[in-house]
């Protein structure tokens, strides 16, 4: 766990830039394009019920069900790529193409596929967070010791006891890895998608309140997405932590 004086130095960072931020923004006095932080977080309370009774809610069953999906698909296809190499070699290629085309392009076909429903913003969830889970866990699946299996093997161990003894806790930091970028990757493909096409969430409100020149209310979800990625990634390190005992973890 990183401890008091390790977060010392980035809330002093986080302070000093919030001070020029707001000094900025009351300078140049355009608070439609540039609203200071005091502004933003007022802006914030007075939303608070549509925000954390309406979008918040929508924006958070997107990025779960993405996720819960992308883990699924995502663990599902490493383990059948380890342990059939003409799979891999199939379906590899096929997982790093889906990265070379971009996301923000392919959401507006979801959107005339799936309409203005929650799936269409839950599969460019998926399509943004499921690589990294894939590839971190195939690799970790890929790391497992040589020699360590080697002796599993001279001591009558099969193939179900290798990879439950071996695969999968040499797999688990590569997979938690992969998920800590998911989770923060997440948050952007539940806003992309709201943006795009959306009658609830976030990612919706905020694009909404552009077209009404409120600098405040446009950063103020914004705020709110920021803190769910953030609150996401410590709470699948403390999970880390917590099955991984065995392995010091800094």
């Amino acid at each position: 766990m990183t401890s008091g004086k390790g977060i010392l130095p980035a809330a002093l960072l986080i302070a000093a830039f919030l001070i020029i931020w707001e000094a900025a923004a009351r300078g140049v006095n355009m608070m439609f394009i540039l609203p200071p932080p005091t502004g933003i977080l007022s802006k914030l309370w007075q939303l608070k019920e549509p925000l954390f009774f309406e979008h918040l809610p929508a924006t958070l069953s997107i990025i779960v069900i993405g996720l819960a999906i992308s883990v699924i698909l995502g663990v599902g296809i490493a383990v059948w790529m380890s342990i059939s190499p003409s799979v891999e070699k199939a379906i590899y290629p096929i997982i790093i193409s889906s990265q070379m085309i971009p996301i923000i392009a392919l959401a507006p076909i979801f959107v005339l596929w799936f309409g203005y429903s929650i799936w269409s913003k839950v599969v460019v969830t998926v399509l943004i967070t499921f690589f990294p889970i894939t590839v971190n866990t195939f690799d970790g699946l890929k790391s497992g010791s040589k020699e360590l299996k080697e002796l599993l093997l001279t001591m009558g161990a099969g193939k179900k006891e290798i990879f439950f003894k071996l695969l999968i806790p040499s797999a688990l930091p590569h997979f938690y890895s992969g998920l800590k970028v998911a989770v923060t990757l997440s948050v952007i493909g539940a806003a992309i998608g709201e943006w795009l096409g959306a009658q609830a969430g976030l990612g919706y409100f905020s694009r909404r309140m552009m077209t009404q020149f409120d600098g405040a209310a446009v950063f103020a979800p914004i705020v709110l997405l920021s803190a769910i990625g953030i609150v996401l990634f410590i709470l699948v390190k403390c999970i880390e932590n917590r099955s991984l005992k065995w392995r010091k973890i800094e």
